[in-house]
């Protein structure tokens, strides 16, 4: 079948655009988030296509007055993977690598937007995630992450929010690849194999500069996936990749939530960078689909499916699933090798399932101490 894709020149196989390879869960997904420095306002949004469940669906969230409201969205792709829309959302690339659009049109939740976004640094691609689980494939994707400011509005609930690049900044990350979507496999790999994950993802802004730390940690605390990067602002900057990249967490008692995490970075010629993140809130990946109940990525709802809910961050008190991924809005100390410092803000994502040994965690959930 010919879709709208298939007349620009970006084929990498003999295959229409439409066939992604052979392996159900291959997947294409943008993600964005945007906040004050203050954190007053944080929100969210994510569109993902699924081309061989044939599903496309996007979800728009925002926290205000503390409460976090999520509207979220599914249709049948119908194989055309350049409509970018699901139900009120969209997402338009206005200039590639540089500027995108998130908006939200009228609908009876009372969620609007019109959002642009504008990289301060050029994009950056992180390294290639593959994890397999014995003979299958787990993960195996390419991500770029950008850091950028946004301008627009926000409305919720009659509310309306102004959105300036002075006041506000954030991160959009593009993926693509394998990984599980969808309905869970009904055969489980033999001999059974315990879940393990453990993710951290940092990217930071700053007055004159923009950082990326991410890590993915086996059981025994070896890092399989680890990256640290620092960037000038500009389109046309050099992104400095560090030789050395290291963390310290200590976590809330009786969860998996960090409460305090630093960041050291060495460059080759032994230039020693630390970064001091303080949590302050966090935001819930639930809101976009991340781990959702109902709105899991890639779930049959059929088609111009939309939901909505909202709760109170007061309410929540538990750090298992649902609420277990996070990406926690967090205050920025950076301190240079000439002993200098720089205050900027940013997120810490959370992600950890399963035995780490570094953290003392031995089952699938126990908490910290």
């Amino acid at each position: 079948m010919l879709t709208k894709a298939d007349d620009f020149p970006i084929h990498q196989t003999p295959e229409p655009i439409a066939f992604s390879g052979t392996d159900r869960n291959f997947y294409d997904r943008y993600f964005f988030n945007g906040y004050t420095k203050g954190g007053d306002v944080y929100f969210a949004a994510a569109l993902g296509v699924y081309p061989h469940l044939n599903i496309m669906d996007a979800a728009f969230s925002v926290i205000v007055d503390g409460v976090q409201h999520n509207l979220h969205a599914s249709r049948f792709l119908n194989m055309e993977r350049m409509d970018t829309f699901v139900g009120p959302i969209a997402i338009d690339v206005v200039e590639p690598l540089q500027v995108l659009r998130v908006r939200v049109a009228e609908n009876e939740h009372g969620i609007k937007a019109d959002l642009t976004f504008t990289g301060r640094a050029p994009a950056l691609k992180e390294p290639r995630f593959t994890r397999r689980n014995g003979p299958r494939t787990l993960m195996d994707i390419t991500r770029l992450t950008q850091n950028g400011t946004w301008e627009g509005w926000i409305e919720v609930k009659g509310k309306r929010i102004e959105v300036t690049p002075a006041s506000y900044s954030g991160t959009r990350d593009r993926s693509w690849g394998v990984r599980g979507i969808g309905a869970s496999d009904p055969q489980p790999l033999v001999p059974p194999m315990p879940f393990q994950f453990f993710w951290l993802w940092a990217p930071l802004n700053f007055e004159d500069r923009i950082t990326l730390f991410h890590v993915n940690d086996d059981e025994q605390g070896d890092a399989w996936n680890l990256s640290g990067v620092m960037c000038p602002l500009g389109r046309d900057a050099k992104p400095e990749e560090m030789d050395r990249v290291s963390y310290e967490i200590g976590y809330v008692s009786g969860s998996r939530h960090a409460k305090s995490f630093s960041i050291f970075f060495e460059t080759r010629r032994g230039e020693k960078t630390r970064i001091d993140l303080t949590p302050k809130f966090n935001f819930y990946m639930l809101g976009i689909g991340y781990g959702h109940p109902e709105w899991s990525h890639g779930a049959h709802k059929g088609d111009n499916a939309l939901g909505y809910e909202e709760f109170k961050l007061s309410d929540v008190t538990s750090y298992a699933p649902p609420h277990l991924h996070i990406q926690a809005f967090s205050e920025a100390v950076m301190t240079l090798p000439d002993g200098s410092t720089r205050k900027g803000c940013g997120i810490l994502e959370q992600l950890v399932i399963g035995p780490h040994a570094p953290s003392g965690f031995k089952d699938i959930l126990d908490p910290a101490k």
